[in-house]
């Protein structure tokens, strides 16, 4: 069989190197004109998502561009410490510990891998119309065809939208799917060197401020990612970002002002409930059908445990709706439950005054069963040689 994917971010070509395992062709469809070296800030794989990669050969040369995380700790407005996770066990425990990656290198990474293995890619194709065919698949013909903006069409016979939170894919193909809903906070990061952050390497490290959130990573190098979460405003970024911060650790204010460049706004969405993943030859995977908050970090990660489990129910059950039904059975209870815990980490980013407040006395708490809820999901790993039923 063939298979045509859209998108080529991280699910993407993550699948596309799961279903070459299976013998099958692949084909990736990306809109953006290259590869997204210039977008984005950074992330985590998840020891789950490496689990992943690992099977494929290439969790080293990801864990090479990045960093490990040995744990999260979280502190107040007040700079009071509130909580801390430790995650230095997670190596020994699930073979490989959380990296963080600047998304950048993730996606060259991943390309360089499908350009070794000899899996095209189709830049500058926008998905516009999907047309299945209801005949059965002979030799020779195809169940798919796919038509793009700049006039090209390309046949398979099944479709795997991987194109994210806006996924044309869904768009054409299911349109009568929710739309994502906004979340009211706005997320921005950036990369800087020289303020003194009082975070020693390797670790997360969560502010609660008055008014949003904060977090930062240092590297090994001495250099600083960050993120922000909170309102959206009028103002400019290094403006707004300044104000919200104000009355915070002044070291926050400092770290963005030393920011070259902030990086966002990206406005935070959250998918929930797609009624069916999949329509005939076609299925989504990844943000494409189950978007949520990044306070689960799970988000590449999901969509890379996505990719294996779609390639086990293709390899098993070679019928592509068979297997798209069964995918989704399996993955959708998994996925449910941490979009849940995404939702409550997210509601306790930007709470008010008095929810801060109550917040900030039973963070401890929270923290220990937010700590058993990563365990569990860091622990996870799909059973390759298991037949998908």
């Amino acid at each position: 069989m063939k298979a045509l994917i859209i998108g080529a971010g991280v699910g993407g070509p993550v699948l596309a190197l799961w279903l070459q395992k299976i013998g099958l062709e692949v084909v990736v469809a990306e809109a953006r004109s290259s590869l997204a070296l210039t977008e984005g800030a950074f992330l985590g794989v998840a020891p789950n998502g490496m689990g992943v990669l690992d099977a494929l050969g290439i969790a080293g040369a990801i864990a090479r561009r990045g960093h490990p995380c040995r744990a999260f700790t979280f502190s107040n407005a007040a700079g009071r410490a509130i909580g801390r996770i430790d995650r230095s066990a997670d190596e020994r425990a699930f073979g490989w510990p959380l990296t963080m990656i600047r998304r950048a290198a993730l996606h060259a990474a991943l390309a360089e891998e499908l350009e070794r293995r000899q899996i095209p890619v189709h830049f500058g194709h926008t998905l516009v119309g999907v047309e299945q065919s209801a005949a059965p698949i002979e030799q020779g013909a195809r169940g798919v065809e796919a038509r793009f903006a700049n006039g090209a069409s390309l046949r398979a016979d099944f479709l795997v939208g991987c194109d994210g939170l806006r996924s044309k894919t869904r768009a054409v193909c299911l349109p009568d799917c929710p739309q994502p809903d906004f979340t009211g906070l706005l997320d921005f990061g950036g990369f800087a060197r020289g303020p003194k952050v009082p975070v020693p390497p390797g670790v997360n490290h969560m502010v609660f401020g008055k008014r949003a959130f904060f977090g930062v990573f240092t590297t090994p190098a001495g250099e600083t990612w960050w993120f922000h979460n909170g309102p959206a405003g009028d103002a400019p970024p290094r403006e707004r970002l300044l104000e919200l911060h104000r009355d915070d650790p002044p070291w926050i204010p400092e770290l963005i002002e030393a920011t070259p460049h902030i990086l966002g706004p990206w406005p935070i969405h959250e998918l929930d409930r797609v009624p069916a993943w999949s329509r005939g030859r076609v299925a989504l995977l990844g943000d494409a059908a189950h978007a949520m908050s990044p306070s689960a970090g799970q988000g590449a990660s999901l969509a890379m445990e996505d990719a294996m489990e779609l390639a086990r129910c293709l390899r098993d059950l070679r019928k592509p709706p068979a297997a798209f039904r069964a995918f989704e059975r399996r993955r959708r209870p998994r996925v449910d439950r941490i979009f849940r815990e995404a939702q409550r980490q997210s509601s306790r980013k930007a709470p008010g005054p008095v929810g801060a407040w109550f917040r900030d006395r039973l963070l401890p708490l929270f923290v220990r069963f937010g700590a058993a809820a990563q365990t569990e999901a860091y622990s996870f790993r799909i059973d390759w040689e298991e037949r998908a039923e």
